[in-house]
């Protein structure tokens, strides 16, 4: 594949996936609202969902996709209904002294599970589902794409994807250590957990 085309794919993944959506609100509502324990596991999730559509994409099932409507739609508001779980527990969740003043960490969450919801969230993500299936053949020639175009497609979105979401976990992490009062840290809890809520019903919606 030509390095014109993968910069040119390269540039509108970086575009498409720092662009404010369900996965950028669930990230940041999760580091703002439980730290940064879990995070690489949960956007691991997200980034391998994001290889799924465009093996989808590359492999030319975008009607295959369609045939099996259900079942994508079952997927799609599992994805929801994951980030309707994650915005109760953050709405829910305690504050303590000893949390505010020694900034602790909450409880740990198993790292399966985290994955498994960070791919949910992103096989139900239209925003996702568009740009592989409706605009990324536009973007590349997937009709002739080799095995090792398929390789280098791939890493470069494993790398865009980390890059994004690395500096979004960061600037989430930064802004929630700013927080030290005990009220400040429940009115967060409760608003993360309201933008989460939010960032399911986009993709329940839509």
């Amino acid at each position: 594949m030509s390095l014109a085309s993968l910069m040119t794919f390269a540039l509108a993944l970086l575009v498409a996936a720092g662009a404010p959506g369900p996965g950028i609100a669930a990230i940041v509502a999760r580091v703002l609202g439980r730290g940064t324990q879990g995070a690489i596991a949960f956007t691991a999730g997200m980034a391998i969902g994001d290889v799924v559509w465009l093996t989808c994409a590359v492999l030319g099932v975008a009607a295959l996709a369609q045939s099996f409507s259900e079942v994508f739609l079952a997927v799609k508001y599992a994805g929801a209904l994951y980030l309707l779980y994650l915005a109760w527990k953050m709405w829910t969740s305690p504050v303590t002294t000893q949390e505010v003043t020694q900034q602790a960490q909450p409880p740990r969450e198993r790292p399966s599970r985290l994955f498994l919801g960070g791919l949910s969230v992103t096989l139900g993500n239209p925003k996702v589902v568009i740009f592989y299936l409706a605009l990324l053949p536009n973007l590349l020639d997937l009709r002739h794409i080799t095995p090792l175009g398929y390789a280098e497609v791939v890493g470069i979105t494993l790398a865009i994807l980390a890059v994004v979401f690395g500096a979004y976990i960061l600037l989430a992490a930064r802004a929630r250590k700013l927080l030290a009062s005990r009220r400040a840290m429940k009115l967060l809890n409760r608003s993360t957990g309201v933008v989460m809520a939010g960032a399911a019903v986009m993709v329940a919606t839509r």
